[in-house]
């Protein structure tokens, strides 16, 4: 027992460090394929066998995962996003008012559907409207990640870790809601502010030729799928307040939208993020293999022994921050949700909105921003490290210091 749970401790280790460096040196092996190689160890190295892996795995908080997108893929391939994004382009001759719109468009279309596909679909189409409009678009496309990643943290459906985080402490939808929103809607307003203050002077400065980005493209809208796939997260939104259980209401409104005549199956399945949901069944395989063993326990204890206690509200806070920006939030969350109170529920609202805010600390700190970023290179836009860290850095200081008064009163 002993060999295998200082293997399991190994193996929880490089993989942690692994994705924490995002790759492997001399291999061209990204967080997804770390994770999945950690897992396999597991499994190879008898910490634990096939069929407790399978166990390992949240199967309800999976399902949850895959249906929102399979409806957000409907959404997307109906021209929702494309359209929003476009609409709200007739108020870029009011750059301020066309930042709160985007900003708030995004923060309340990522509560909803998943942050990274609401970044992956809107970051083409404002581009090319903020380019052509002669606007400075480093401002308004950090704004869109900004917004994404404070919006998304107001429901448990908003990204995938608070999925996670909702399904493993079975919380109440609504209580959710009610707790995280108002942090939320004013870090999204500090976050407006802040980005206005710096960018005051250059929010008209850009250079950027037009010349090849007609020929960008992205799905037409169609009223009708739009409409299958808005009423579908409706109806998916209000069972959630029902006594039904959230997996179940989800895959049978998933199991509805890929019921089409015109709209394959292929076609949606396409767009559903296999790799993300790979990342999921291999940390939660990890985790529990680490968690057979006395080493996790024990790091608590040495916390513990400094005064870092995770049932303190502002230590979790911090803490949930800081493993978030160096392992990415999700293996943060999967490492901190063992020495949660199930019943405290307010300790996992903390864990949720305070590992989503750490993802606007650094441009590594959520995938919502690499797909900003990347997106934008495609037109020539760049945004550096340094252009995001200038806004992000005082954007989650601003957030967690919302969190901790919101925590006080």
């Amino acid at each position: 027992m002993v060999h295998t749970d200082i293997a399991a401790l190994g193996l929880f280790g490089i993989t942690y460090a692994g994705i924490a460096l995002g790759k492997v040196p001399g291999l061209v092996v990204d967080r997804v394929g770390i994770a999945l190689l950690g897992a396999i160890g597991m499994v190879v190295a008898g910490v634990v066998t096939t069929r407790e892996a399978v166990g390992a795995v949240d199967i309800p908080t999976i399902l949850l995962l895959y249906s929102l997108m399979v409806a957000s893929a409907q959404l997307r391939l109906g021209g929702f996003y494309s359209w929003a994004a476009a609409a709200i382009a007739g108020l870029l001759h009011r750059p301020r008012l066309f930042l709160l719109t985007g900003m708030v468009s995004s923060a309340l279309l990522s509560a909803l559907l998943a942050n990274d596909i609401v970044c992956f679909a809107f970051t083409p189409v404002l581009s090319l409207a903020l380019i052509r409009g002669g606007l400075n678009p480093v401002p308004f496309l950090i704004g869109l990640a900004v917004a994404s990643n404070i919006g998304s943290a107001a429901t448990i459906i908003g990204n995938p870790q608070n999925m996670l985080i909702g399904q493993v402490g079975r919380l109440d939808f609504g209580a959710f809601l009610i707790w995280c929103t108002p942090p939320v809607a004013v870090s999204l307003l500090g976050g407006y502010l802040i980005i206005l203050g710096i960018y005051r002077e250059r929010l008209y400065t850009t250079n950027l030729d037009t010349e090849t980005l007609s020929k960008t493209p992205w799905p037409m809208f169609n009223s009708w799928h739009t409409a299958k796939g808005l009423i579908a997260v409706a109806v998916l939104v209000l069972m959630f307040f029902t006594a039904v259980p959230r997996e179940v209401s989800a895959i049978a409104v998933a199991g509805v939208l890929l019921c089409s005549r015109r709209m394959k199956t292929r076609d949606i399945l396409g767009l559903v993020d296999w790799h993300l949901i790979t990342f999921f069944c291999a940390l939660f395989i990890v985790i529990h293999g680490v968690s057979r063993g006395p080493y996790l326990g024990m790091m608590v204890q040495a916390f513990t022994a400094r005064g870092w206690v995770l049932g303190d509200l502002p230590v979790l806070a911090a803490v949930s921050t800081a493993l978030s920006n160096l392992f990415s939030n999700v293996p943060a969350v999967m490492l901190l949700l063992p020495f949660l109170d199930p019943m405290n529920p307010v300790q996992w609202y903390v864990l949720a909105v305070s590992s989503t805010f750490a993802g606007n600390l650094f441009l590594l700190g959520s995938i919502a921003n690499l797909i900003v970023v990347e997106q934008a290179r495609g037109f020539g836009i760049d945004i550096t490290f340094g252009r995001h860290a200038a806004v992000g850095i005082p954007v989650t200081l601003f957030s967690l210091g919302v969190l901790l008064l919101w925590i006080a009163f």
